[in-house]
């Protein structure tokens, strides 16, 4: 990748050529043109006023639910810290949380505000921003049940606040603008127990132990559920249980997981998730498509 611009300059950190493999939860992948971990939203809103527009920008949260290719990803990759990590209460039933905030944090401060409705972000293994973006969900909720509105720094650095309205959301899926990186978000649930709360958390973390491989290289769930359809049931269908291709398998504890168990190029991942489809295509005749986004650029 070459670099044939300049960078604004900032408060926060500005990193060339970082690598991402470390920062994403497959292990794999190539670098970042640029990293930059803003300081605060102004710092970010005030960069990306001035950055040229042809860059290109792409934001990065707990790197759960992704494949950064082995060629790297070109332009700016934004990573949002500890200064976008808060949460705090808005009023009895309300949360304002930052966008780097994880889903473990939200539901815990939630129970502790005795807040029902968001234990369900408990499960799943991303920050509120990555959540906003692709209506996170899991146990029977999701992200457009609980958001009030959203601020996003749209591509140009203007600050917008963005109802759930505004989203249009479905499966997966919104219709954020395009470069926009959402900064913070108000959940809203209902007023509830602390211990039921509790209980139900513990509930969803049993229910993901006893069933999901939490302990390997991997992105999540892979694959979205087709209507009426379970993806898992599909690829197990499909006879790809345990299937491997170079370093990396379909996990034989939840075939809607990928994961690296060892040294697997992200090549090698997204080639077993296209041979995935190719399979259940195959025996079934439906047509899988990736929940687990992939960005950057072939080696």
């Amino acid at each position: 990748m070459s670099v044939c611009y300049a960078l604004p300059a900032v408060r926060g950190k500005v990193t060339q050529g970082a690598q991402l493999a470390p920062l994403v939860w497959f292990k794999s992948g190539g670098p970042a043109e640029w990293l930059f971990e803003p300081a605060d939203v102004k710092d970010l809103a005030d960069f990306l006023s001035v950055l040229d527009p042809s860059v290109p920008v792409m934001a990065l949260g707990l790197g759960s639910n992704l494949i950064v290719r082995d060629g790297g990803v070109a332009g700016v990759v934004v990573r949002l810290g500890k200064a976008f990590a808060k949460v705090s209460d808005v009023d009895d039933v309300t949360l304002d949380c930052g966008a780097g905030a994880s889903g473990i944090l939200v539901s815990s401060t939630a129970r502790d505000n005795c807040i029902a409705g968001m234990e369900f972000l408990r499960s799943i293994p991303g920050t509120v921003g990555g959540f906003v973006r692709m209506n996170g969900g899991a146990y029977g909720g999701e992200v457009k049940d609980i958001l009030v509105d959203c601020d996003v720094v749209l591509r140009d650095g203007k600050i917008a606040k963005l109802s759930v309205d505004d989203l249009h959301y479905s499966y997966r899926h919104s219709e954020l603008p395009a470069g926009a990186i959402v900064v913070a978000a108000r959940f809203r649930g209902r007023a509830g127990d602390a211990d039921a709360i509790q209980a139900e958390m513990n509930r969803i973390s049993a229910s993901r132990e006893a069933s999901q491989p939490l302990r390997s290289k991997t992105g999540g769930s892979t694959f979205k559920n087709p209507d009426g359809q379970k993806a898992w049931q599909l690829v197990d269908e499909a006879g790809c249980r345990g299937l491997q291709i170079g370093g990396a398998q379909v996990s034989e504890k939840h075939t809607n997981f990928l994961i690296n168990i060892g040294d697997a190029s992200s090549a090698e991942i997204e080639e077993l998730g296209e041979e995935v489809r190719r399979r259940v295509k195959a025996k079934s005749g439906v047509d899988l498509h990736w929940e687990i986004q992939r960005v950057g650029a072939a080696k």
